[in-house]
């Protein structure tokens, strides 16, 4: 929570940027107009929560996607200019989430958030491990894009570390994702998926 509201206060600038570049965004394109923010129920630790968002979808866009809206993140045809150019590329579409994390919601690192119906397909697997940890900010499957992994395995292996590895050696590997997590966003490697 501590670092989650330190980060809070030195990306005010971004968070300015972002604000400026969807505002200059709504002008520009009429159909881009809508809310600055959304809300996506996910699960962590076997609770539902609104995850928020900047948004990057075109509000008539927003309008049909029910639920989980990465499938229509995916074609950038339906993201707005600013979700396409600013937002995605760095995924500062994120930033919000550090009110989710700060109001406890999620943690800084972990598995990602997903949606009830993700959740209760990979229960049904027998792959429990998004009810019983937190969701993350950012996690080992967000820094490995790109990579021929199993993201499901890098997922596994963390939660294994988080139930029996040392202190240590959780807080070296959360450092090591954070600062893996800082170069895929200089990347711009958001709208690689």
């Amino acid at each position: 929570m501590a670092v989650s509201g330190s980060l809070v206060v030195l990306l005010a600038p971004v968070w300015a940027a972002v604000v400026g570049a969807v505002g200059l965004d709504m002008l520009r394109c009429p159909r881009d107009r809508g809310p600055l923010l959304y809300r996506e129920p996910r699960v962590s630790a076997g609770r539902t929560f609104g995850l928020l968002k900047f948004r990057t979808l075109r509000r008539d866009v927003l309008a049909v996607a029910a639920g989980h809206v990465r499938p229509y993140e995916a074609d950038v045809a339906n993201l707005t200019w600013a979700g396409r150019r600013v937002l995605k590329p760095m995924y500062l579409d994120e930033l919000p989430q550090l009110v989710n994390i700060l109001r406890g919601d999620m943690s800084l690192v972990g598995p990602r958030p997903w949606p009830d119906e993700l959740v209760e397909r990979q229960v049904a697997r027998g792959i429990d491990y998004r009810l019983r940890v937190p969701a993350g900010w950012t996690g080992p499957s967000q820094v490995s894009k790109g990579q021929d992994v199993r993201f499901e395995q890098l997922d596994l292996d963390y939660v294994a570390l988080l139930e029996s590895g040392s202190s240590w050696a959780v807080v070296r590997r959360d450092l090591g994702i954070l600062k893996s997590t800082v170069g895929t966003m200089l990347r711009g490697e958001g709208l690689a998926y």
